[in-house]
């Protein structure tokens, strides 16, 4: 095989290019395999892989920097730079699923969330230009064109071109980003993507411009008066060019010999250059490139020969997607916002219903929340349904544009807590803390499927900003939680499961069901405590926090940052109402404040003894101490 023969770039550089191609589907096929028995991020990975040999031939990493925005293309990088074995891929103690730092000095960011690359390289360029100009390094971001959907991706380009930096951006053009990119400037290129008249003219230009000795070390302005007398500049040429970025392309992806050219041609430049390339998502794999919405994007691991993934149970998403639709139905206002994930986010259903309904407003978090504010002043209901990793980045909109000005915004946070596969950038542990940082939030934690439909149903009814959580993965019931559905719980009520008077936990969300079992195994010691579903974080049950406030130790449980948290708020609560010298003491236990890696959820949960056996230990140690 070919790819036995690559260790590192500088192998890749020696290879004959008659063997490219031949690498190229080697390559595929070990990404195809590896994901199919992992899972991870398919879709963009094989679309990358032709450009991905070019840039390694052409630029000498890890003396030049290449960023990847997003890392979900940098696969065959990482097989490129050392990293043959994806047997562990997104397995604990393995292979991480986005470039990271402690595997290769090859990767500069983790990057998986979407739009900062450009404002990486113009750092990175501008902190080098006191060096001399032989110690400074080529700045390579590649950015795919779902990226550009993001403001903040404007904003780096604004200021590369302003300021002239010597950045050199790739831009990954598949027309998608998670779903259908949403872009007027990308809707305007994909027409230039399918005109054969203008590609085919605009490649023999530049053939013939690359032919002509000296040509290309004419100025900017001279050599696009010569392209511009043949043909007219496209939308995206003119845009990047008013910013000060020079355009070259666009060129076909998966012809590494045209992109080595292209590479070589901006290498030479002396400021910024975007560099187009056309490439198509889910390449060299069938089941990928027909599947219309995700082209098999993040997937779990799947048949090889159908590309179907095992059936799961019923889960948290599509609990939600079913309310929703039935919301919608009796609310004619609703209207549901969510940024470039609608598929993922259980929101397709009601979009191919009824498409007026669904707002996606591509990788654009801080406008989806301030939008959304506008929407409710406006009279309609707006539902704004992201991921709990991604709401950190829209957190200044919620707080000043939905918090300060008490609009009637829900904020529905899917994959909340340790998530597990994807590592620090996904976890979903900071919501509980951001959102009680906003005065006016109400905020709401499901512990199992009926649960979450009734509290989207009250999140409806209420006044204000609503931020409603739950996990990834398959949902619980009220039956697996021996409950009963609505008992002692209606509204906002909290829910009591257990009484005793030893201790007092008051769990939050999906650590109800470990809850009840640390119950469990307390009760084999003799020691009887009490259990609540917490429910609703803020406001807090007045009749549980009295119950709560009689207890000799109250013991609060979240799959989230335990700073500032929910444990934090309902400790305030009881102080508030017992007095701060006759309050209980409370033990707080949820997720330190640490990055942590990629694993799975339940053992990730474990080590952090947010699971029963962790829950008894910590009750059971303070309970010990304090005689």
């Amino acid at each position: 095989m070919v790819l036995d023969r690559i260790a590192s770039p500088a192998d890749l550089k020696e290879l004959p290019a008659d063997e490219l191609d031949t690498l190229a589907q080697e390559l595929r096929h070990a990404i195809i395999t590896a994901v199919s028995r992992t899972g991870g991020h398919l879709g963009s990975n094989l679309g990358s892989v032709e450009l991905t040999i070019a840039l390694h031939r052409v630029f000498a990493s890890p003396q030049d920097r290449i960023v990847w925005d997003t890392g979900h293309q940098a696969y065959t990088h990482k097989m490129l730079t050392g990293r043959r074995d994806f047997s562990t891929l997104r397995q604990a103690g393995g292979l991480s699923g986005y470039p990271d730092r402690d595997e290769s000095e090859h990767d500069i960011v983790e990057n998986s969330h979407a739009s900062t690359a450009l404002s990486w390289a113009a750092g990175l360029a501008r902190g080098q230009l006191a060096l001399p100009e032989e110690d400074r390094r080529r700045i390579v971001a590649v950015v795919g064109d779902g990226a550009l959907t993001g403001g903040m991706a404007y904003e780096a380009l604004n200021n590369v071109g302003h300021h002239q930096l010597p950045a050199i951006i790739v831009l990954n053009d598949n027309g998608r980003s998670y779903a259908e990119t949403v872009s007027r400037l990308s809707a305007r290129v994909s027409d230039l993507r399918t005109d054969p008249r203008y590609r085919g003219l605009r490649d023999r230009v530049d053939q013939a411009i690359g032919m002509v000795p000296g040509l290309e070390r004419l100025t900017d302005a001279g050599l696009e008066a010569i392209k511009s007398a043949i043909s007219e500049a496209p939308t995206l040429q003119a845009f990047v060019e008013a910013l000060g970025v020079r355009y070259l392309g666009p060129y076909d992806g998966h012809d590494i010999e045209r992109l080595e050219h292209a590479l070589t041609r901006a290498a030479r430049a002396d400021g910024p250059v975007l560099v187009h390339v056309l490439t198509q998502k889910g390449k060299g794999y069938e089941p990928a490139e027909t599947d219309r919405v995700m082209k098999l994007h993040d997937t779990a691991a799947f048949d090889l020969t159908t590309g179907r993934k095992p059936a799961h149970g019923r889960r948290w998403t599509a609990v939600f997607t079913d309310r929703l639709l039935a919301l919608a139905d009796a609310h004619p206002e609703l209207i549901a916002i969510t940024a470039a994930m609608p598929g993922s986010t259980g929101l397709l259903p009601l979009a191919e219903r009824d498409p007026d309904r669904v707002l996606d407003v591509g990788i654009a978090e801080q406008h989806a929340v301030t939008c959304a504010a506008g929407l409710a002043h406006a009279g309609r209901l707006p539902i704004v349904a992201v991921y709990s990793t991604f709401f950190s980045r829209a957190f200044d909109q919620a707080n000043l544009d939905v918090g300060l000005h008490d609009e009637h915004v829900i904020f529905v946070l899917d994959r909340s807590g340790i998530t597990g596969d994807d590592g620090p950038s996904h976890h979903g542990i900071l919501d509980l803390a951001l959102g009680l940082r906003i005065a006016s939030m109400t905020v709401l934690a499901p512990s199992h499927e009926e649960d979450l439909a009734a509290l989207l149903e009250v999140a409806v009814d209420l006044d204000g900003p609503v931020l409603l959580r739950f996990p990834k993965g398959t949902v619980t019931t009220a039956e697996h939680l021996g409950l009963t559905v609505g008992a002692a719980a209606e509204g906002l009520a909290a829910r009591q499961l257990r009484d005793g008077p030893d201790a007092c936990i008051l769990a939050v969300g999906d650590r109800v069901g470990a809850a009840q079992a640390a119950a469990d195994l307390l009760a084999e010691d003799d020691l009887e405590v009490a259990v609540w579903d917490v429910r609703s974080v803020r406001p807090a049950d007045p009749t549980m926090l009295e119950a709560a406030a009689r207890a000799p130790l109250v013991v609060t449980v979240e799959n989230g940052v335990v700073g500032g948290g929910a444990g934090a708020e309902l400790a305030d609560r009881l102080t508030e109402r017992a007095g701060l010298l006759s309050a209980p003491p409370v033990l707080r236990l949820g997720v330190p404040a640490t990055y942590l890696p990629h694993g799975k959820p339940d053992v990730i949960l474990a080590e952090l003894g947010l699971d029963a056996p962790g829950i008894a230990a910590a009750t059971r140690k303070v309970l010990s101490e304090r005689g």
